[in-house]
């Protein structure tokens, strides 16, 4: 039997299922555009609710962390190099795509590694790499920091806002007002972290999970295995990519450049534990120390992002989506990423959309 034949089959039996309503989070930005590529989430509504998770690094970058990116690029000799979709995310009054068309340098790269080049090129600049994402970006901005080090790149530093899952997730599921029956698992964290990283879910909160990819039967499969479960369950499914004990190398990276503290979330408030801030070792590659600067939080200004962010609310909940709010000029933060939910559901559709 042919993959097509395989999800159809499986398809009909979920819609045939005695469950009447069942509640699954995905995390993963990848798994929110494969649900709405393949129309997952409206074929299987509304039996199989698909919520969307904080999966998306950009979505949940806070303000007062891009207002310090712009303080310190209003400094002379300052070169500040970021990923491409963080640059429409709004500080409290201003977008990094605002200050440079001002003229201030502000540089895409695709890879930390490249911000490094920068600074080996421009001796006379400081070179700023914004460095966000979870435990998948973490190691490739550990490996740059250590290379900076080897090499006296003393021009380069970071300014960090990298997360880790497990605490977030916490978050979500110690929330009385969670529904959640069911947890898809971020299978590019899991390349990296290992799949046991996620059995706490099962384990601690009795809500079956699962690390799948990124195929429409990958996720069919998936949603397939957890409403099937008398009991709760964990399951690595996505074992050609995913070990139960992960990425060692990168995993030793990440262990010997950062330690880990508390984090403001947009949208969700203050994670203890949530992040990574390089250590005493590497210190002298933080861009907040290296500056004399602090990350002032204030008031968000957002929409209704961190709802949806939390699965409260859908894309289509808002009342700016598709109007006042779109990937060319979007309100939020979840609608500028390609990962985020309001940009998926504007270029795929989505549920009563």
């Amino acid at each position: 039997m042919d993959r097509g034949k395989i999800v159809l089959s499986l398809v009909n039996k979920i819609k045939n299922s005695p469950v009447e309503k069942f509640n699954i989070m995905e995390i993963c930005g990848t798994h929110t555009q494969s649900i709405s590529k393949f129309g997952i989430r409206d074929l299987l509504y509304p039996k199989i609710n698909l919520i969307s998770g904080p999966g998306c690094p950009v979505c949940v970058t806070s303000e007062g962390y891009i207002d310090t990116a712009i303080e310190i690029i209003k400094r002379e000799n300052v070169i500040l190099t970021t990923f491409g979709d963080l640059m429409k995310v709004k500080g409290s009054s201003e977008s990094l795509t605002e200050q440079r068309r001002k003229g201030i340098k502000v540089k895409i790269v695709y890879s930390p590694l490249d911000a490094l080049k920068i600074a080996e090129e421009n001796k006379n600049f400081e070179v700023v790499f914004l460095a966000i994402g979870f435990e998948t970006t973490a190691p490739l901005i550990g490996l740059a920091v250590k290379r900076a080090k080897e090499n006296n790149i003393n021009n380069f530093s970071i300014l960090s806002c990298l997360k880790i899952m497990k605490p977030v997730l916490k978050s979500i599921l110690e929330d009385r007002d969670s529904k959640i029956d069911g947890i898809i698992c971020p299978g590019h964290v899991a390349v990296i972290t290992g799949a046991d990283y996620f059995k706490f879910i099962k384990e601690e909160y009795n809500i079956s999970a699962v690390v799948t990819g990124f195929e429409s039967l990958d996720i069919v499969a998936a949603i397939y295995f957890l409403i099937n479960q008398k009991e709760s369950k964990f399951e690595n499914l996505y074992r050609e990519c995913v070990t139960s004990y992960g990425n060692l190398v990168a995993k030793r990276i990440i262990e010997e450049c950062f330690f880990i503290g508390d984090c403001i979330w947009r949208g969700i408030g203050k994670v203890e534990n949530s992040a990574l801030y390089l250590n005493k070792k590497y210190e002298e590659f933080d861009a907040l120390k290296k500056f004399k600067l602090l990350i002032k939080e204030k008031k968000e200004n957002s929409c209704v992002c961190g709802e949806i962010i939390l699965g409260k609310k859908h894309p289509i909940d808002c009342e700016f989506f598709g109007t006042k709010c779109t990937p060319s000029h979007p309100v939020g933060p979840c609608m500028v990423s390609s990962e985020g939910s309001c940009a998926i559901y504007f270029k795929f559709g989505g549920r009563n959309s």
